[in-house]
């Protein structure tokens, strides 16, 4: 039988993205490769950082990293409004967080990998869990959540591997492994910097989705479902967002990757999306505003691809050069192909918008119509129903798309 490992990967996003974090901050391949001497390093440079950050002064570049650990971990030893102000006062605090279980503890097991945990948490040290006062929802008698000692360190060491502004934190989950490592590997970067210069030493107008699609092209993902988790932890109003992208999404990059079209379409998108302020800085990088187009939010608020591709080609009609204007196109009939496995074959749909128009006691009444409920899927699937049983009741005998026909 052989011995649990010293890290376990468990299906939890904020602890899995924290294991990876811990793994490449040791230098491992994987989580599970790591060893109780890797995890003493990483507990090392946790509380390390975790000090110089707390006691750093309000115009130090470390303090941002304190006001990620505050985003996340409210009223812990960290953060605390009456943490002491000295490191060495601070750091045995600190180091008692990610100590090994004491020998004769009490295990209970661990509530995200089952490993025995001889410590409980709470909120302060647990983004998104409830305080030591929710009795109903934790283990009878037990005022905390039990968490081992490398599911502590994973905890902590979520930061690192998470996209970090300083009041949230963006984890992935990706049914592509390589994709999640790399996600994590560009934070451990990105977290480094922000320790020692601060976010003003970051790029301006960058996104954790661009992160994300930038980790998927690396990792050659193939088909895989990937989810972005963004959330707040802080006293006031803790929320969580949820994105995802459809599995193929992976393949449409690949696609665009490979065809000089759709790369140029991709490079039209990003820059009709790069935002300015009056100086001339960029406040909104396309390349990021483009990348979270590929993700839907769970709760129905996102913008789309195609959506955005339609209002670049309507706004700007006249502007476009036939090239550019095929390039957009193309793009859009790609996604529309790759992701929804729609066909791109619109003449059945062309035929009836035509003849519907046609046909009209007003024509042109009807076209404007057609462009009103074309800015909405939704009006323009009613519509294309209206018409289509408009034209059976006129029994034209010309074959139109719609339910009857089975063409869609």
């Amino acid at each position: 039988m052989t011995d649990a490992p010293a890290l376990a990967v468990t299906s939890h996003p904020l602890q899995r993205a924290g294991a990876w974090a811990a793994a490449i901050i040791a230098g491992r391949e994987q989580p599970a490769e790591m060893t109780a001497d890797d995890l003493a390093a990483v507990a090392s440079r946790l509380t390390s950082d975790i000090c110089e950050a707390a006691t750093a002064s309000k115009d130090g570049a470390a303090y941002d990293w304190w006001k990620v650990l505050f985003a996340l971990y409210p009223n812990s030893k960290a953060t605390h409004s009456k943490r002491p102000s000295e490191q060495r006062a601070l750091k045995p605090e600190i180091e008692n967080l990610f100590a090994p279980d004491a020998a004769g503890a009490i295990v209970r097991p661990c509530t995200f990998c089952g490993a025995d945990a001889g410590a409980v948490w709470a909120k302060s040290n647990l983004p998104l869990f409830d305080t030591s006062k929710a009795l109903n929802t934790l283990p009878p008698g037990v005022r905390g959540w039990p968490v081992c000692h490398g599911c502590r360190i994973a905890m902590w060491a979520l930061p690192y591997g998470a996209w970090v502004t300083a009041g949230s934190a963006t984890v992935l989950s990706c049914e592509n492994e390589a994709a999640e490592r790399e996600f994590a590997r560009r934070n451990v970067q990105r977290a480094r910097r922000i320790l020692h210069a601060g976010f003003n030493g970051l790029v301006a107008g960058a996104r954790a989705e661009l992160v994300a699609v930038t980790a998927l092209r690396d990792a050659a993902a193939g088909l895989c479902a990937t989810t972005l988790w963004s959330f707040k932890n802080d006293n006031q109003e803790p929320w969580l967002r949820v994105t995802r992208t459809r599995r193929a999404v992976s393949v449409f990059l690949a696609t665009v990757d490979g065809n000089a079209s759709l790369r140029r379409g991709w490079h039209l998108l990003r820059r009709a999306l790069t935002r300015y302020d009056a100086k001339g800085a960029v406040t909104a990088g396309g390349a990021g505003e483009a990348a979270r187009l590929l993700f839907e939010a769970e709760d129905g608020r996102s913008r789309s691809l195609l959506l955005q591709l339609h209002y670049l080609l309507k706004e700007s009609e006249d502007s476009w050069r036939l090239a550019d204007r095929d390039a957009l196109t193309r793009l859009a009939f790609t996604y529309a192909e790759e992701v929804y496995g729609m066909t791109t074959d619109l003449e059945p749909v062309a035929v009836l918008l035509t003849e519907w128009i046609a046909r009209g006691s007003s024509p042109r009444g009807r076209l404007a119509e057609y462009n009103n409920a074309a800015l909405s899927d939704y009006h323009l699937g009613q519509l294309l129903l209206r018409a289509s049983v408009r034209l059976q009741m006129d029994d034209t005998g010309t074959p139109m798309a719609g339910p009857s026909t089975g063409r869609r």
